[in-house]
């Protein structure tokens, strides 16, 4: 996923503000769902919903207003209950950017542990 810095994405020093970071990896990883055919909004209406338990990120280098940066988005670990992810972020000219994981888990509308519906873990188990 590519992604353009526009203005508002940076901070005082003219950088990108760090936590525009989460949201790219949000939009990151709603996309890769979405290409393996998994939508969060269809998930909720059936009760079932993924919630943020865990992220880690590395800032190696800054981002800048006009900045290019392509996120490379993966599954790293399935469990009964959660998913994880790992990004590397780039600029244009391939300079890396951040490192970053995120862990979520499965859970009803109630906020209750839930299992991974089985059609979600074939549709990732296929893709990875």
């Amino acid at each position: 996923m590519k992604v353009r810095i526009y203005y508002h994405h940076t901070d005082c020093g003219g950088v990108v503000y760090y936590a525009e970071y989460l949201k790219f990896l949000e939009e990151a990883r709603t996309l890769f769902l979405e290409e393996r055919g998994i939508f969060l909004k269809e998930l909720i209406k059936k009760g079932i919903q993924f919630v943020v338990i865990h992220q880690e990120i590395t800032y190696k280098a800054p981002a800048f207003y006009g900045d290019i940066l392509e996120i490379k988005t993966d599954l790293s670990k399935l469990t009964r209950v959660k998913i994880e992810f790992e990004y590397e972020i780039r600029n244009q000219n391939r300079e890396l950017i951040s490192l970053a994981k995120t862990t979520l888990a499965c859970v009803d509308s109630k906020l209750n542990p839930l299992p991974i519906p089985e059609e979600i873990c074939s549709l990732l188990s296929a893709q990875k």
